[in-house]
């Protein structure tokens, strides 16, 4: 037995590269020095210093999204971890696994606190945006912990979880075995696919072979699991239009024959014709989210059957009725479908089904395009003809990242989509600002590929800070802002449904020169043939740069329907409140 003399520090460090993380997001604070001195110690970590604790999550988030590798985000007791909150939120609400570690004041002085400066229940205040968390209250269960933390944040439906370790915790000495730390992970938690019920199987692929308009909605598990090509098969041999929702988008890329669009209803009447014509929806991966609701729910019901297939439990029934339900991981269950449906699959399949719904969609998109024709010059731009100058001149291997309340909406329509894990949405919380980090985190993670922020002037004031955390490390991405100068949508709102205006202008920002300012790369554009040469400018510049383009507020096609879906209920509730 060889015994190793180890702090806290150094043992929780150790479990981490077995389970081979890469990349750790924090602020450097002085009750963690025990354990960045232990980061700092090993090659393969990665260290990147923010200026917000919250931008940490959101970065291992984003490392996440882009790879499916897991990532650690670090905060300091007290404010740090209270700012690790608001980004934790961004991974909960998107079934995103992260490690979240955050010190504490010592055990003598902690759980409970007793009124030294910088207190915190960090447990209690992540509690509800992370699947678990603990207090380690003794180094020598950081083993047990710390792997219990990667088993409940990657097993099932994946989430982030959080250890909160008292500043002693992290410099109390203990021996352990060599032996301890060449534990693989397989040892401790499940690494295989859930395979769905033989019996689910053979009835799901009853119903599918007898299915006339099926549709198929591709959730986030499809890309979790890996398991896009497998969609793209069913798709063909089913002659199935596909809707990849905000988290699967490159399932079908946006040129294939089966695409309809993607995100829900912000991808226009497309989808709800597909949802009202289907006799048959099979969600994968898919829980429901109320991006594809109106108000009266969710609109599978349409469907005269569901089946769903989720690796969560949860998922299955609520807020949709099923048919036929697996709980199953979607590879695996798609596979199992594959085979059981056979040769004959799709030779009941209308005809009609798809090419009606690809009409439908071409007759959409043309709609988008005349109305990016829109507009004089001199005018500032119209947001589509923006989204599409920025869709023709990426280059083909460049990632997105779609940010901003209203921008979002045109990004989505407008950025050719080719392969999964090229865009990036945050749906589930549906944070402003998530953007910068996200793309710094993908920039890091692929540095030999473009990186580009779509955002909106109002979604990049909440984390433009972490400019300087980019031109620290050489990370150009690029950040393109429609700027209208205003937080349109509530302006809007504001104006339309109430007849007043207040706390909506953002006059006079001058985000180039902010930019320059941190030492990036940074241009102001007011005409639409500028975009282009100024997007090809900042990639040539190696810095990171922003891109501030003049636009006007129009409101995109689908704000009608995304309006409903927040409607749900709502009827019902105001009418019984009149009646009291």
């Amino acid at each position: 037995m060889a015994l190793l003399q180890m702090n806290g520090a150094q043992v929780l460090v150790r479990l981490l590269l077995a389970e081979q993380v890469r990349d750790i997001y924090g602020i450097v604070g002085g009750k963690l020095g025990p354990l960045l001195h232990a980061i700092a110690q090993h090659e393969q970590l990665r260290f990147l210093g923010l200026r917000h604790e919250a931008a940490g999550p959101m970065m291992a988030a984003a490392s996440c999204a882009g790879s499916g590798q897991i990532a650690v985000a670090l905060g300091e007791m007290g404010p740090g971890g209270l700012n690790l909150a608001s980004g934790l939120g961004v991974a909960f609400n998107n079934n995103l696994p992260l490690v979240a570690i955050t010190t504490n004041q010592h055990r003598a002085a902690s759980y409970p606190h007793s009124g030294m400066f910088m207190d915190l229940d960090t447990v209690a205040v992540t509690r509800p945006i992370t699947k678990w968390n603990a207090v380690v209250h003794d180094a020598r269960r950081l083993p047990e912990l710390v792997r219990r933390a990667f088993r409940e944040a990657l097993g099932g439906r994946p989430g982030p979880v959080h250890l909160d370790i008292p500043q002693d915790v992290l410099s109390q000495a203990c021996q352990f075995d060599e032996a301890e730390f060449a534990v693989p992970p397989a040892r401790y938690r499940a690494m295989g696919q859930t395979r769905p019920d033989g019996a689910d199987v053979r009835a799901a692929a009853g119903l599918m072979r007898r299915a006339k308009r099926p549709l198929i909605v591709a959730g986030g598990g499809v890309i979790a699991s890996g398991a896009a090509e497998r969609v793209r098969e069913l798709a063909q041999r089913w002659g199935a239009p596909v809707l990849p929702t905000q988290m699967a988008l490159g399932v079908v890329p946006s040129d294939s024959a089966h695409f309809i669009g993607h995100g829900g209803l912000i991808a226009g009447e497309p989808v709800r014709q597909a949802f009202d014509g289907a006799d048959l929806v099979l969600a994968v991966g898919c829980r429901w989210s109320s991006w594809m609701w109106d108000e009266q729910g969710p609109l599978a019901r349409h469907a005269r059957q569901l089946i769903s297939i989720n690796i969560d439990p949860s998922a299955l029934g609520a807020p949709a009725l099923h048919e036929v339900a697996m709980q199953a991981d979607a590879g695996a269950a798609l596979d199992d479908l594959l085979a059981a449906c056979g040769a004959n699959l799709g030779e009941d399949t209308d005809r009609d089904w798809l090419p009606g719904l690809k009409k439908s969609r071409q007759a959409y998109e043309e709609k988008l395009q005349t109305l990016g024709g829109q507009g004089e010059r001199g005018q500032p731009m119209h947001p589509a003809a923006l989204a599409l100058a920025i869709g023709e001149a990426l280059p083909a291997d460049a990632l997105a990242v779609f940010d901003g309340g209203h921008t979002t909406f045109w990004s989505n329509d407008l950025t050719p989509v080719r392969e999964v894990r090229t865009r990036f949405h945050e749906p589930g919380m549906s944070h402003l600002g998530f953007g910068l980090p996200y793309a710094i985190a993908l920039q890091a993670q692929q540095p030999g590929r473009p990186v580009a922020l779509i955002t909106g002037d109002g979604s990049f004031g909440f984390t433009l800070n972490e400019l300087d955390t980019a031109r620290r490390y050489r990370l150009p991405v690029i950040c393109i802002l429609h700027n209208n100068a205003a937080w349109g949508i509530i302006r809007a709102g504001q104006r339309n449904a109430l007849g007043f205006e207040m706390g909506t202008a953002l006059d006079d920002t001058d985000y180039a020169a902010i930019a320059r300012g941190f030492g990036c790369h940074g241009e102001r554009v007011t005409a639409l043939d500028e975009v282009g040469p100024a997007i090809r400018r900042a990639m040539a510049s190696g810095l990171p740069a922003v891109i501030d383009c003049q636009t006007r507020f129009v409101p995109h096609p689908a704000m009608p329907a995304f309006g409903s879906m927040n409607r749900y209920g709502f009827e019902a509730l105001s009418g019984a409140e009149a009646k009291h």
